[in-house]
């Protein structure tokens, strides 16, 4: 007998809650498990067989996370519009992976089989993510269910497949305990056992995966300095110039720790010097003033603005990195400029259909540009007498799993992500971003320095161990020294196969989902053609005036 259908009510309250549980796995709180547990409610939630419930069911899970996960979009925007778009946007690309799960389960050799369902939804929802990483605009990874997972065994498997892999094992689990449920509550203990069990196993089993961690090429001993932002949530440009001299001091502040000479490279964040040193005197000699003294290159985050080659008379953008040498100033060709601008955030889309709605977006007033190339730096280091690739991404860029693992692949022996998070006031951006970073280490095997203006920013070991962090609205100073690696992960060398595999797999399996939808259509058609038949049958006697088609029939063959 099959488990009994919820009340529509219950659905939804049971889909709002799996949400918010599945946030409460993202930092701040972090707890982990809670991840297995929102999904868990998800598909307990999503068992009514209807196409257009299960959308709204998996929308109104989209917005018990998508609302308090993004918060620290209204702190950016200014005003709760620019938050509570996003939100629903998000949030209705999640109501897409609920219809899959709703149209998997009618597939031919997946309906009415426990373990079949549970591993098609898996795809299903890896195949989404993959889709809300990429569109619209280039799209929004944030929310990544494998970024939950940083504190649990589970991120072993980042070595092995990336973001796609760790969802999708999340999603096992939350099936693997929504079957245990259903089995208790109609007392299968053993049924219910095995799940658990196997849930048990895919949660704890990754531990023994091995994380390297050990130098391969040297090591490199960096300084990375935040140096703080002296009004909160003020326009960047009215305070560049003190900005770029709080990081100056901090480089300055250094010298308290090391010798001049010691450090390998000194590390600052994005808009670290937002007014061009390269252009401007007086960025330039504050910038010259930090690298003289400490006697190491600094890499740097810096714009340059520069005319549109299609429209002349539209000034545009571009978000870089650059390298400072002491005694020499700029390396004229060694520039990396930020290959995903933030929509909304650093360049206006449909800026006029957009206005139509607020006015906030003319706070963009000059759209950044997307750069090219791979997310890497040839940093030339004095001591080791060679150039350390440095695979770098820029904030957001740290979300997207093709930019880094460029940059790793093409030879990057250690990872930066220059961050500068002073638009989102005391929300939990800054830290959703390191975990991000801290997945990145484990799943390319290289150390990270995430590195913000003011916070929070951190240094992570190879095997995802901190070896530092700072606080949020502070200014703070960091040096470790870091291991040089080059060795590739399974990851690394798989690429975007584990993700197009798992697509492929879900599109496969709602499409015999649809499949089974016709099928059952068709014999419903069938079954309903037939009722009258057979009721008139039953009663043995046609209307008044007519002969029964059953003897008319006989009486023609006769």
């Amino acid at each position: 007998m099959p488990p009994p259908v919820p009340a529509r009510v219950t659905t939804l309250v049971l889909s709002a809650a799996g949400g918010l549980a599945t946030e409460t796995a993202f930092p701040g709180k972090s707890w982990w498990p809670m991840a297995y547990v929102g999904i868990a409610l998800l598909l307990l939630a999503l068992r009514r067989d209807s196409v257009w419930w299960g959308w709204l069911v998996g929308f109104v899970w989209g917005l018990g996370f998508f609302l308090p996960h993004l918060w620290w979009a209204n702190y950016s925007v200014g005003e709760p519009i620019g938050w509570l778009a996003l939100s629903i946007a998000e949030a209705a690309i999640v109501g897409v992976a609920a219809v899959g799960a709703v149209l998997v389960r009618r597939a031919p050799g997946i309906r009415n089989r426990a373990w079949p369902e549970i591993m098609a939804v898996a795809a299903v929802w890896v195949g989404v993510e993959q889709v809300r990483a990429r569109w619209p605009f280039e799209g929004f990874p944030w929310g990544t269910l494998a970024f939950s997972q940083t504190d649990a065994p589970l991120v072993h498997l980042a070595s092995i497949g990336s973001t796609a892999l760790v969802s999708g094992v999340v999603v096992l689990i939350g099936g693997a305990l929504a079957h245990a449920a259903l089995r208790l509550r109609r007392l299968r203990i053993g049924g219910a056992s095995a799940m658990i069990v196997l849930a048990a196993v895919a949660t704890f089993g990754p531990w023994l995966v091995p994380l390297g961690a050990q130098p391969e090429t040297g090591t490199l001993r960096v300084g990375a300095v935040q140096g703080n932002v002296p009004v909160r949530g003020a326009d960047a440009t009215a305070q560049a110039r003190e900005v770029t001299k709080n990081h100056a001091d901090g480089t300055g502040r250094l010298l308290e720790r090391v010798e001049p000479d010691e450090l390998d490279l000194v590390l600052w964040p994005e808009s670290a010097a937002d007014i061009d040193p390269r252009t401007d005197a007086g960025v330039a000699a504050t910038v010259s003033r930090a690298a003289d003294a400490i006697q190491a290159p600094v890499l740097l985050g810096t714009q340059r603005y520069e005319p549109s080659q299609d429209t002349p008379d539209l000034t545009i953008r571009y978000n870089e990195l650059i390298v400072w040498q002491p005694g020499r100033g700029p390396i004229d060709d060694l520039v990396y400029a930020k290959q995903h601008p933030v929509p909304f955030g650093e360049y206006m889309p449909h800026r006029d259909f957009f206005r139509m709605f607020t006015e906030q977006v003319d706070r963009v007033s000059v759209d950044m540009m997307a750069g090219d190339g791979d997310g890497l730096m040839a940093v030339p280091i004095e001591r080791m007498q060679r150039d350390v690739p440095v695979a770098v991404g820029i904030c957001f860029e740290v979300a997207y799993d093709e930019l880094i693992r460029h940059g790793v692949v093409d030879g990057g022996e250690l990872i930066v992500i220059p961050t500068n998070n002073a638009s989102f006031g005391p929300s939990q951006e800054s830290t959703q971003q390191l975990a991000m970073s801290r997945f990145r280490a484990v799943e390319h095997g290289r150390a990270v320095v995430q590195i913000s203006t003011m916070g929070v920013s951190g240094v992570i070991a190879p095997n995802g161990v901190f070896q530092d962090t700072t606080e949020l609205w502070t200014a703070d100073e960091m040096v470790q020294t870091l291991p040089l690696r080059t060795t590739l992960t399974v990851a690394d060398r798989l690429g975007q196969w584990p993700a197009v595999v798992l697509t492929a797999m879900g599109a496969l399996a709602v499409l015999g989902g649809v499949v089974g939808t016709i099928d059952r259509a068709v014999r419903e058609r069938a079954a309903a053609r037939a009722r009258p038949m057979k009721g008139r049958t039953q009663k043995g006697r046609a209307p008044k005036g007519r002969t029964p088609r059953g003897r008319a029939g006989k009486e023609r063959h006769r």
